[in-house]
């Protein structure tokens, strides 16, 4: 059964048509989440919603606690996560107003807690293939559902930010091939990963970034074309909702823990796998810890 997760980024802090709604707060080991997560039910569906920086968009992109949210999410059940994020273009052909459904990324994010793993319990997940297929195609459809321009695949580069990038760091990662810059995907696809949930990102191009014609990036102007994206984000998280199977279909990302873990069991810290409770529960179970 599915148990959708979804975290709204800038310009997305609610979302529609959700029935029996509630907000609930999740106590987790590694800190507090960004915000309390509204749960309801959306075509039968039920989802979990947490706004990535607090309602009234109070915490900056490098002071996430991503670890928290991700915990938060696995701890309510979710099965998969739908994240949402504005991001800005390196890409002529990918404008603003328009979305993008995100398949690689490059991370030169620095000092961000990364993992759940630690000394005591080390894990290596594989990321090549960083997003799931099936949900980020049911994405995109849905985009193109409610009339959004939808680009299926493009790589993101997430930066430390908070300030947005010189005009020659701009240049330089449309150089290396970059599609997209945004400031929130990592670590959180990869923490996704390691909490074994299938994750997809849609992205809501709100400009060109620096490197375009010369101007700088303005604020002011992503607001206004971020306001007219979150109409059609929230309508298609609905349509997403309405359109997925009955029967959820297990995934490979369900079960990577499997050949990640690589401590031994007499090595393992008994005080981080309590940590890792939530995410660890269904291979605890399998394994016998």
């Amino acid at each position: 059964m599915w148990k959708l997760g979804i975290i709204g980024g800038s310009g997305l802090y609610a979302i529609d048509g959700l029935e029996d709604a509630r907000w609930v707060t999740v106590d987790s080991p590694w800190g507090e989440p960004s915000d309390a997560i509204l749960t309801g039910h959306i075509a039968g569906m039920e989802v979990c919603f947490l706004p990535r920086h607090g309602r009234g968009h109070r915490i900056p992109p490098h002071q996430l606690n991503v670890r928290a949210n991700i915990d938060a999410l696995k701890r309510l059940g979710c099965t998969d996560v739908l994240a949402v994020s504005a991001v800005g273009s390196l890409n002529q052909a990918m404008a603003p107003g328009e979305f993008v459904v995100v398949d690689q990324f490059i991370d030169r994010t620095k000092g961000r807690p990364s993992t759940f793993f630690e000394a005591g319990l080390v894990a290596h997940v594989p990321m090549a293939d960083p997003v799931c297929p099936r949900l980020s195609a049911l994405a995109a459809d849905a985009v193109a559902a409610v009339g959004g321009r939808v680009h299926r695949g493009a790589t993101y580069l997430a930066m430390e930010g908070p300030a947005f990038s010189t005009r020659a760091e701009s240049r330089l990662h449309q150089a290396w091939g970059c599609d997209l810059i945004g400031m929130t995907a990592m670590p959180e696809a990869k923490l996704a990963r390691e909490a074994e949930l299938p994750y997809a990102l849609v992205a809501m191009v709100t400009d060109f970034d620096c490197w375009h014609d010369g101007s700088d990036v303005d604020v002011t102007d992503i607001m206004a074309v971020m306001h007219g994206n979150a109409a059609l984000a929230r309508a298609m998280i609905v349509t997403l909702c309405a359109s997925l199977p009955a029967t959820r279909a297990a995934s490979p990302i369900d079960c990577v823990l499997d050949q990640a873990i690589m401590t031994a069991p007499d090595a393992r810290d008994p005080a981080l796998l309590a940590r890792n409770s939530a995410i660890l529960k269904r291979w605890l179970n399998r394994s016998g810890g």
